[in-house]
């Protein structure tokens, strides 16, 4: 089995990525390949699983990932830096198992002269204006929604919802619904302006576009991808096609992470 490697600059995920090189080379079952994996071993935390999503995202569907943290529990990274021998006995032994969750299609429109962009995401994805009050019509399904004042929208997935989806009062969902959801970021409401006031969760049979009043001065993010000097037409969000695969050698359930993440505390502590 053909495993690959993506750590990010700390001393302590060098170290343990060299310790997993070591153990890879010395495997008569595995194989290391930075450029056809079918495993990714993500060492550092979520954002280094971010990343190394990014980095694999044109394969998405042909590898399998597995997080280990070397700093703080991440929601993606099921492992300790301390447990390296126990991962490779794991993936020596894999038999394909794997859990899955749900990607953000996001497709954008500019109205300049240069080529749209398709886009996914783990987390989310954000839209905000860089000065000044963001105004968007909000389409659902192609039927016109609302029309949003604000700071600016999040779109994200449910294993994203716990993310900055949650920080701006977004709902936390299961990656067991196949659904996005969209937050609001300090909307504007009173006599005259008016929005929904709460987070929104669409099916995958539905889709959510965005239409910028203004198209200039824009700042939309992609998980950690930025685009900000391009105006933007519209944005399309949906469910994506494809998902994101980890390899399911032991997994912690979803509230139970959320629950060490967020509450910490415990009738038996």
């Amino acid at each position: 089995m053909k495993v690959a490697i993506y750590s990010n600059d700390g001393s302590t995920s060098n170290r343990v990525a060299q310790q997993l090189k070591t153990k890879i080379d010395e495997s008569k079952i595995l194989e290391y390949d930075g450029l056809n994996p079918e495993i990714v071993i993500s060492v550092g935390g979520d954002g280094t699983l971010l990343s190394a999503f990014h980095h694999y995202n044109d394969a998405v569907s042909k590898v399998r990932f597995v997080g280990i943290h070397t700093g703080h529990l991440g929601f993606y990274t099921d492992w300790r830096d301390y447990e390296v021998n126990e991962l490779v006995e794991s993936l020596e032994n894999d038999n394909g198992q794997s859990v899955s969750y749900p990607l953000l299609s996001i497709k954008v429109k500019y109205s300049d002269d240069g080529p749209d962009d398709n886009f996914i995401a783990l987390n989310e994805s954000t839209l905000k204006r860089i000065n000044g009050t963001m105004v968007t019509d909000i389409y659902i399904k192609g039927e016109f929604f609302e029309k949003f004042r604000g700071d600016g929208l999040c779109v994200s997935t449910p294993t994203g919802s716990t993310a900055y989806n949650k920080s701006v009062g977004g709902a936390i969902i299961n990656p067991q619904l196949n659904a996005i959801q969209v937050s609001e970021m300090a909307s504007i409401n009173n006599r005259v302006f008016r929005t929904l006031g709460s987070p929104i969760i669409i099916p995958p049979d539905e889709w959510i576009t965005i239409v910028p009043d203004n198209q200039e001065h824009n700042i939309l993010t992609c998980d950690q991808l930025l685009i900000h000097n391009r105006p933007i037409k519209s944005i399309q969000y949906s469910i994506c096609n494809e998902r994101i695969y980890f390899a399911q050698y032991r997994h912690t359930h979803f509230w139970k992470r959320v629950s060490n993440s967020f509450i910490g505390v415990h009738p038996d502590d």
